[in-house]
């Protein structure tokens, strides 16, 4: 006889079953929902879990994110804390005295936050690790210091475009210190790295990743490695690299078992290393305009391909110029084939930050789905925070317009970019409820969709079930100690729905910006338990 678990004396967040205190799961599935008193009744021999009014919800699915580099940031050096220059420094080097002879390996030093608003030069970085080969990424991965210990080991590197002999690295000179210092790390550390992200995702009610894989990132040996894992958390991959045609997208796709070639396929870089592409220079940078990494003709070229082979196309998008020119590809794409080939592909663009009302319009009707980070706005949204700094007070409230892709009918993914950001699933479904900017919030309903559900229709699977907790459904949630629990919708927002607790709306927990947010207990992905 099949084995059934029976969840009792809990809140269940179901959309058939709003008022379910019990839940039953047999086969991976969920079998039943009602109440304590029904469900003993149904199921008297079943293996009982008193829930000790914890709330259950689906399982969340961070729509991006890099695993080695996450775990390698949680098992080595964080900079993510660093407060000034001095600080900084002195981090890499009590990192490097703990670790004698190893090269060094950091992420996460944010210079807009520190009072220099500048980072270390090369010079200072020697000071502290002498010859030692030392690779420390920006918080947002688009740039990088490097010690000369380690620029020593790229043969040509003065020669790259985005080298500078004092200050950070970019574009492709960042990309040739990044594949050299990877190289330099044990499989051993690696492979610690990998478990340790599952780990922490597990941890945080995750059930899923969007693994945005590809060549300059961790190289396909590390995405294989990555696809290879048993642990329990579902690692969905895509991979980065440009194809020319049909053919060729299917035959990258079953080279590297991805659900797509998407994910950080990058047209420009980001804002905060001033490499996103943008049409008006920065402000505090007016000879610059970021930075194009892929030919808008290849653009356009890879969506066809894709488009013809009925893969999943997309890319890494943050500036203005580069939405502009992903929209521009995916218009003539559409013109040639037809909406129908497009939009039952999937594509995918990630980030969208700076996307104007007739692009999300757009994008909505050929069905490209939108990969979003709202940590980015709470970060560094406001008007000041880094975006204003960098692109002005009236051209940071624009960005990242979660409520404006929303109302024209663009698909919503919720994701970390971890390491960029950490794994805080419930973080980043608050931030998108409290938009730093007037009108650009979407409801808690809306962004807890899009951090579960959301996620699974963004990687192909729409069976109207899978994300949420209904019968037949597979049984993949999170058991959370949560407070008092509220529907509503966001303050400068349209109320699309009651919020009358008799409207039977399922209620989720309180998301102000000062409401304490649920601590996860279990983590459970198709009935097998990955946490706690």
């Amino acid at each position: 006889m099949t084995a059934t678990t029976l969840l009792v004396n809990g809140r269940v967040h179901s959309p058939t079953h709003p008022d379910a205190t019990a839940m039953a799961v047999r086969d991976g599935l969920v079998a039943w929902l009602g109440s304590d008193e029904v469900g003993r009744s149904q199921f008297p021999d079943a293996e009982l879990v008193d829930l000790d009014g914890g709330f259950v919800a689906p399982g969340f699915v961070d729509s991006h994110i890099h695993l080695s580099a996450t775990g390698l940031t949680l098992t080595g050096l964080d900079l993510r804390d660093a407060t000034s220059l001095a600080h900084c420094l002195r981090l890499v080097a009590e990192h490097a005295a703990a670790h004698p002879g190893q090269p060094v390996w950091g992420h996460g030093w944010d210079e807009s936050t520190w009072p220099e608003n500048g980072p270390p030069t090369t010079a200072e970085l020697d000071a502290v690790l002498g010859d030692r080969p030392a690779y420390l990424a920006r918080v947002d991965v688009h740039s990088a210091l490097a010690s000369t210990g380690l620029r020593r080991l790229v043969p040509d590197l003065a020669a790259a475009s985005g080298f500078a002999a004092e200050r950070p690295l970019a574009g492709d000179a960042h990309h040739l210190v990044r594949a050299v210092a990877r190289d330099l790390l044990t499989p051993e550390q690696l492979a610690e790295a990998r478990l340790a992200a599952l780990r922490a995702a597990a941890a945080s009610g995750i059930v899923a990743v969007h693994e945005c894989a590809g060549p300059e990132i961790g190289g396909l040996d590390d995405w294989l490695r990555l696809r290879a894992l048993d642990h329990g958390v579902e690692v969905i991959g895509y991979w980065g690299e440009a194809v020319t045609t049909a053919a060729q997208a299917r035959a990258l796709v079953e080279q590297t078992g991805a659900r797509g070639l998407a994910g950080d396929l990058f047209i420009d870089g980001a804002l905060g290393s001033r490499t996103a592409w943008l049409h008006e220079p920065y402000l505090d940078a007016p000879e610059r305009a970021g930075t194009c990494y892929l030919d808008p003709d290849l653009i356009e070229v890879h969506v066809r391909a894709c488009t013809e082979a009925q893969v999943t196309a997309g890319f890494h998008v943050i500036g203005d110029a580069a939405v502009s020119a992903a929209v521009d590809a995916f218009e003539r794409v559409v013109d040639d084939l037809g909406v129908v080939a497009v939009a039952r592909c999937g594509h995918r663009l990630e980030h969208l930050e700076m996307v104007t009302a007739d692009q999300a319009a757009k994008l909505g009707a050929w069905g490209v789905i939108a990969s979003v980070q709202p940590n980015f706005d709470l970060l560094w949204g406001g008007d000041d925070g880094m975006y204003a700094r960098r692109l002005g007070a009236e051209r940071a409230r624009q960005l990242n317009p979660l409520a404006l892709l929303a109302s024209q009918g663009v698909p919503l993914a919720l994701g970390s970019d971890a390491p960029v950001t950490g794994f805080d699933p419930w973080g980043s479904v608050r931030a998108a409820v409290n938009h730093r900017t007037p009108g650009s919030a979407v409801s808690a309903r809306a962004a807890f969709a899009a951090a579960t559900r959301g996620g699974w229709r963004a990687c192909g699977v729409r069976d109207d079930t899978t994300g949420t907790l209904v019968p037949g459904a597979p049984a993949s949630y999170a058991v959370w100690d949560a407070g008092d629990l509220d529907v509503h919708a966001p303050q400068d927002g349209v109320q699309r729905w009651s919020t009358d607790p008799r409207s039977r709306v399922p209620a989720l927990p309180r998301l102000g910006a000062t409401d304490a947010l649920p601590r996860c207990r279990q983590t459970v992905h198709r009935g097998v338990v990955v946490h706690g």
